[in-house]
């Protein structure tokens, strides 16, 4: 029998209650994995149980595509039109917005960002993603094309079938909307694993799904581990693309399985060591607020964080000393707390993980300028970090931390700091996800972002996203984009 989790909050930020099933929801009804084993869901702030959800398996996955596949032939794809199919996602948009504190509290309780976080950005901007797609979905369409006049040629754009969707951990209701979005809006029937450490979203949303009134078996959601469950997603045969977001490393599994099995499509949104570059005529406060912003939100846990940032000589000195300022006035604590602007990381594995980069910081010669420990004594909670006196070689200047620790480097003029952010001698860095630039001179500052290889450079500001404005990667960081148009073809 599936089990039920209920909780209460009564904390300063957030007054509420939920009761959903923990079970998988497959086929439009909760259900226990097939071996009825369970996965411990564990609060970031303490390392207590807050629940058990269902575990899935190869079995569940295999029956979780049989009823995909029965969907989007007979309920789904080509057999409904787009207008009832955005008609739907609205409902769902609606639903979300009836829910949004509830949301938001699941969020900050097994992922452990901050309440006003959740529920001002991951929330909100997941019910615009859907709302946006919605519209999309009646707007789908081929070409006529002139070849001459016996012959009438046109192209339509079908459904790819059924689609499977691997969730990270650090955004898992955003990016469980930027997934179903697009491939509900054209059509597609949808098998999705959520993260096995922040799965409470994604189970909350398939009994909103259920009450929006999708036909069973459009989407699927179960809670899994990656080498069983994301494994059997990337290699099945009846699943016609697999969409991932997470490490770089996971990626490359994921689309080498794609390719030995049915070399169905992939859509890979991968790892980022962003350059944050900021050259002497920038606003200074404002660079330094939102440098802040770049590497410290969601605890550093975002795949497009700034986490490199290249200060210009001239005022390398007083920008670290604002920026020092700056991360020091960031509150580490309680989620729920109104105050509070960092919670903890999301699992004892992430702490270790980040720990270790800071040991290796150490270890290799950098100076550790701030932070460089947790704070408390229990929970996985870091205080912000800032490196520096740091080479190209360091991991921490390399590699992705996934943390909040940045790295402060000094520059001289563009084509050093062109040359150090693209990393095109060394190849030290394989990512390219995101990058921003601050400059009062438009030009210096746009000619300096038409330079960087990255997918999303942003100009006096980072981190901003938008539902209709494409995401994505070069080099390592990923294949294909997600949001706007692209994401629909």
């Amino acid at each position: 029998m599936v089990a039920t989790f209920t909780h209460e909050w009564n904390t300063p930020a957030y007054k509420g209650k939920t009761s959903f099933p923990t079970g998988l929801f497959i086929n439009g009804q909760f259900v226990d994995g097939s071996n009825g084993t369970d996965i411990e869901v564990l609060n970031p702030t303490n390392g207590k149980l807050i629940t058990k959800v269902s575990e899935a398996t190869e079995k569940d996955v295999d029956i979780a595509v049989e009823a995909a596949r029965k969907a989007v032939e007979t309920t789904w794809g080509l057999n409904v039109s787009g207008a009832q199919r955005g008609e739907l996602l609205n409902k769902l948009g609606n639903l979300m917005e009836e829910h949004k504190g509830e949301l938001a509290a699941l969020e900050a309780l097994d992922n452990g960002k901050t309440f006003d976080w959740a529920f001002g950005t991951d929330v909100t901007f997941g019910i615009s993603v859907i709302k946006y797609y919605a519209g999309w979905a009646d707007k789908i369409h081929g070409q006529t094309i002139e070849t001459d006049e016996k012959k009438l040629i046109y192209t339509r754009h079908e459904p790819i079938g059924v689609v499977g969707q691997i969730l990270p951990w650090n955004f898992p209701l955003l990016l469980f909307t930027w997934k179903i979005g697009p491939a509900l809006a054209t059509g597609n029937s949808i098998v999705l694993k959520s993260s096995e450490f922040t799965p409470l979203t994604a189970i909350r949303m398939a009994g909103l799904i259920q009450e929006a009134g999708f036909p069973p078996g459009v989407v699927n959601i179960i809670t899994g581990y990656g080498n069983t469950v994301g494994n059997a997603i990337s290699t099945h045969l009846g699943i016609d693309k697999v969409a991932f977001t997470g490490s770089t490393l996971v990626g490359r599994k994921v689309m080498e399985a794609a390719a030995k099995s049915n070399l169905k499509q992939v859509t890979l949104e991968l790892g980022g060591k962003s350059p944050n570059i900021v050259f002497n005529d920038a606003d200074l406060d404002q660079a330094v607020n939102w440098s802040a912003h770049g590497i410290f939100w969601n605890h550093g846990q975002a795949c497009c964080a700034g986490s490199r940032i290249f200060v210009q000589a001239g005022i390398y000195d007083q920008f670290l000393a604002k920026f020092t300022e700056k991360a020091r006035s960031i509150k580490v604590g309680d989620p729920f707390e109104t105050d509070t602007d960092q919670g903890p990381q999301v699992s004892q594995i992430q702490y270790d993980r980040i720990m270790g980069y800071i040991d290796s910081g150490r270890e290799q010669g950098a100076t550790v300028h701030l932070g460089g420990d947790r704070k408390g004594t229990e929970g996985y909670f870091i205080n912000p970090t800032i490196f520096t006196d740091t080479k190209p070689d360091m991991k921490i200047v390399r590699e992705e931390i996934f943390g909040p620790v940045g790295v402060v480097i000094k520059f001289e003029d563009e084509e050093d700091v062109i040359r150090q952010a693209n990393d095109t001698v060394g190849v030290r860095v394989v990512y390219g996800l995101a990058a921003a630039v601050f400059s009062q001179n438009i030009n210096r500052a746009l000619e300096t972002a038409h330079k960087l290889k990255a997918g999303t450079a942003w100009v006096n500001c980072v981190n901003q996203l938008h539902p209709n404005v494409p995401f994505g990667g070069y080099k390592q960081s990923g294949i294909g984009r997600e949001l706007g148009e692209y994401a629909v073809h």
